[in-house]
C-alpha cells in the first residue's frame, strides 16, 4: 500500500476524463461520475469530461487534443477496453504513446482478479505517456473505475506518495520533451 509523505507538498494536476460508450450519456455515465468525484476529492482539477462512441478516430482525436494541452497532465478513459471488435480504446490510445506503462495493465488485472476472479483476463486496460501526459485506459464498469482510480492512479498522481510517484516524473518528462524539440 502506498504511504503518503505528509512533509512534501501536494501538487494538483489537470485531469481530463473520457467515457467511451455507444450507449451512455451524461445521466447514465456512472463510471465517469465516479472518476470525476475521485479527481475532485483528490485535489486535482477536472479540466474536461467527455463521452464519445466507440470510434477509434474520434477517441484518438480527443486524446491528441488533450495531449497537446499544457494544462492537462493526466487523462483517464473508461470503457472500450473489452474483447469485442467494437472495443477500440487501446487501439486509439496506444499509437499515441511515447512510452507504455506496462505495469499498469498488469497490476490492474491482478487487483481485478482478487475482486472478480478469472474474468479479469478479459480486460485490456493499458497506460502510457504521450507528450509528458499520463494516459490511463480503464474498463467501463463502476467497480473497474474505482479499482483503477483509488488503488493505482490516485496514489501515483499524488506528489506525496512514496517511494515514488508519476507526479515526480512530470518535470523530467517535460524537460526531456522540450530538449528533444530543440534538437
Amino acid at each position: 500500500m502506498h504511504k503518503p509523505f505528509e512533509k512534501k507538498p501536494f501538487k494538483p494536476l489537470g485531469v481530463a476524463l473520457l467515457t467511451v460508450s455507444d450507449t451512455r450519456d451524461e445521466s447514465t455515465d456512472r463510471s465517469g461520475r465516479v472518476l470525476a468525484v475521485g479527481v475532485k476529492e483528490s485535489g486535482h482539477e477536472l479540466i474536461e469530461r467527455l463521452i464519445l462512441p466507440d470510434d477509434v478516430y474520434l477517441i484518438r482525436r480527443e486524446l491528441s487534443r488533450w495531449i497537446a494541452d499544457e494544462g492537462i497532465q493526466a487523462i483517464v478513459t473508461s470503457g472500450g477496453t473489452g474483447l469485442t471488435f467494437r472495443d477500440s480504446t487501446p487501439e486509439a490510445a496506444m499509437p499515441l504513446f511515447d512510452r507504455t506503462i506496462d505495469g499498469f495493465g498488469e497490476l490492474f488485472r491482478w487487483l481485478s482478479h482478487q475482486e472478480i476472479g478469472t474474468s479479469a483476463i478479459a480486460s485490456r486496460a493499458v497506460a502510457g505517456i504521450a507528450n509528458a501526459t499520463f494516459i490511463f485506459c480503464l474498463p467501463g464498469s463502476v467497480n473497474a473505475c474505482e479499482t483503477g482510480w483509488y488503488k493505482i492512479i490516485r496514489p501515483q498522481l499524488d506528489s506525496r506518495s512514496l517511494p515514488c510517484n508519476f507526479s515526480e516524473l512530470l518535470p523530467r518528462l517535460r524537460t526531456s520533451r522540450d530538449s528533444d524539440r530543440t534538437q
